[in-house]
């Protein structure tokens, strides 16, 4: 049985987010894409939901 690294999960999320395409300074002529332009982000703000949800239900 294989055992699952959250953290090696979560770099292959946004990894798949920056292949993508990934924001360039300077490349104004294009319309911001959420999920090419702020991945990492995006993937950051979803594990914090996901640790504060899960606090919350052990706490209870």
């Amino acid at each position: 049985m294989s055992s699952r690294n959250p953290f090696r999960m979560l770099v292959r999320w946004a990894d798949w987010f920056e292949l993508r395409g990934v924001y360039v300074p300077g490349e104004d002529n294009r319309a911001i894409d959420p999920w090419r332009d702020f991945g990492w982000l995006i993937v950051a703000w979803l594990a914090g939901l996901a640790v504060f949800i899960l606090f919350l239900a052990l706490a209870v």
